[in-house]
């Protein structure tokens, strides 16, 4: 667990809104998300999921609206507690080229202060490169691996400190079967120490089971949400709920 205080129990966004300039990116979003329950945000490209991901991510301030973490404003939440609350998978990959996996995550360990000294600290290190499948290339430099030798280590980095909440922004990106199997076992595992998982993905195969909630964005608005019992939801279901969102009249921006 972090090293400060509990994990987040209840993540919610209240009105929030995101204008860039005259672009309005997110219109009135409101959500609540539960201590181990799995997300996924769904919608075309433009729609909003990434900006929303950022607004969760405290990478993109609202323009209106809050970010709750158990009922507290973010904003004025202790930055350090919400650093160890907080992790982000994204495009990049966020590693250093130059380090060794293992390197990789020991900084990323001491950095977000897992353990209370080396030992601990490598103990972790050892778990998750085991986790990940990289024990074998743990001390090669990580500008040698595959793309998805590298997503492995990007996964292994965004788990490193047990958050309380992880955002995945196309996890599944650049893995094989192999690799997508192993993911979705970590969210699976994450999902039932207790994190919040949010997951934006095109990959609608491997993440359905794993859902407890759906979230349609559409033109930065909420448009529908589902819920559905773990392992009863399907690719086609997820597909279905896509389309009738967008067959939903458009509401017009406040």
């Amino acid at each position: 667990m972090p090293a400060d205080g509990p994990v987040v129990q209840k993540v919610a966004l209240a009105g929030v809104f995101k204008d860039y300039g005259e672009k309005r990116a997110l219109s009135d979003v409101s959500l609540t998300i539960e201590a181990g329950q799995v997300l996924a945000l769904l919608g075309e490209n433009g729609a909003g999921k990434s900006t929303l991901l950022g607004v969760l991510a405290q990478q993109i301030r609202p323009t209106r609206g809050k970010l709750l973490l158990d009922g507290r404003d973010a904003t004025e939440l202790d930055g350090r507690w919400l650093r160890q609350q907080l992790s982000l998978l994204s495009h990049e990959p966020r590693c250093y080229a130059d380090l060794s996996a293992r390197e990789n995550l020991t900084f990323f360990a001491k950095l977000y202060g897992v353990g209370s000294d080396e030992k601990i600290r490598a103990e972790r290190v050892r778990e998750l490169l085991e986790r990940v499948g990289l024990s074998a290339a743990a001390d090669r430099p990580s500008r040698t691996f595959s793309r998805g030798m590298v997503q492995r280590l990007a996964i292994a980095r965004a788990l490193v400190h047990r958050p309380g909440l992880l955002l995945l922004d196309e996890p599944y990106t650049g893995l094989d079967q192999e690799g997508v199997r192993l993911l979705s076992s970590l969210i699976a595992d994450e999902r039932a120490r207790g994190a919040i998982v949010v997951v934006i993905s095109h990959d609608f195969e491997p993440l359905a089971p794993l859902l407890d909630v759906a979230a349609v964005l559409r033109r930065g608005r909420l448009e529908k949400t589902q819920r559905y019992v773990v392992g009863e939801c399907t690719r086609e279901l997820l597909l279905q709920l896509y389309a009738r969102a967008a067959e939903r009249p458009q509401a017009r921006s406040a």
